[in-house]
């Protein structure tokens, strides 16, 4: 591989192209070796890097991508100043054990006359669905094309993002792209609060509110155990992080885990999920909820 299709970003080995990518990845198919792909945006911390650490588990290469994807940004939202500095995040991935770090630019992803997208479905038109219209088309097109790119035989996502996770599993299994999509716990801070690139966008003092997000729902999950109507435990759940700070609620759901639905009983694997707005950000997080004994 010459200099100009490669080259090496803090201790990492980089490719910009597609074309660079797949010769990358034909090389250690060669040497019959299996590849993860850990798809970010950069901006890293210890939840991409246990993404990393679970990708080397299961494969013996490991390539992350680094692409800030326009599509699922809608036009207020925080593109132009979402965080980037590769050469930062190539050097926890290069220390996490990743192999190669595929770093296209926008044109690579998006070429001049590029008109085809993924539509998720009806699975992306609840919860965060609404409050982000096409999101998450913009999610299920760049990931389709990622895992086309890299042809990996896993690819890991964090269960932060808990719906994103379940609509790459549809759009793998619907378009018969052959992956396994691994989901990863989501890594928090003592206090609870997720780990997320948009923290860093808090106050010191919407820092001190943010981890009642995860107590909220981790009540809300507790009063459904107790017997408490979802329903009901949502509605409690809104005033108490209303209470606690937060300027609005999107949403508290308890939801069937698998299809995201309404949850109407505690007889199948639950989730309950948030989302809600402190000033400028806005904050998603979920949590399982265990079967009724």
């Amino acid at each position: 591989m010459t200099e100009s299709s490669r080259d090496r970003v803090a201790t990492l080995p980089a490719v910009r192209t597609v074309a660079a990518l797949r010769r990358e990845v034909a090389t250690w198919r060669g040497q019959k070796l299996s590849v993860a792909l850990v798809p970010t945006m950069g901006a890293l911390h210890q939840g991409h890097l246990a993404l990393v650490a679970r990708a080397r588990e299961l494969a013996d290469r490991v390539v992350a991508s680094l692409f800030v994807n326009p599509a699922q940004f809608g036009p207020n939202e925080d593109f132009a100043r979402y965080p980037r500095n590769e050469m930062a995040d190539a050097g926890k991935l290069a220390g996490a054990g990743c192999d190669l770090l595929f770093a296209p630019g926008v044109a690579e992803i998006y070429p001049p006359g590029f008109a085809t997208t993924v539509d998720p479905g009806p699975l992306a038109e609840r919860l965060c669905g609404p409050f982000r219209p096409g999101h998450f088309r913009g999610v299920a097109t760049v990931v389709t094309k990622l895992l086309l790119e890299a042809l990996p035989d896993v690819a890991c996502f964090g269960e932060k993002d808990y719906q994103q996770l379940q609509i790459i599993r549809g759009v793998a299994r619907d378009l018969d792209i052959p992956v396994r999509i691994e989901g990863v716990a989501t890594v928090r801070e003592a206090d609870g609060l997720a780990l997320s690139s948009r923290n860093a966008y808090l106050t010191p003092a919407e820092r001190q509110i943010a981890p009642a997000l995860h107590r909220v729902l981790t009540d809300a999950a507790a009063r459904v155990r107790a017997g408490t109507s979802p329903r009901d435990a949502e509605t409690t759940a809104v005033a108490q992080l209303l209470a606690a700070g937060f300027a609005s609620v999107d949403y508290v759901e308890l939801c069937d885990a698998t299809t995201l639905e309404p949850l109407a009983g505690l007889d199948r694997p639950a989730r309950a999920l948030a989302a809600a707005r402190l000033g400028a950000t806005r904050l998603i997080d979920n949590i399982p909820v265990e079967l009724a004994s």
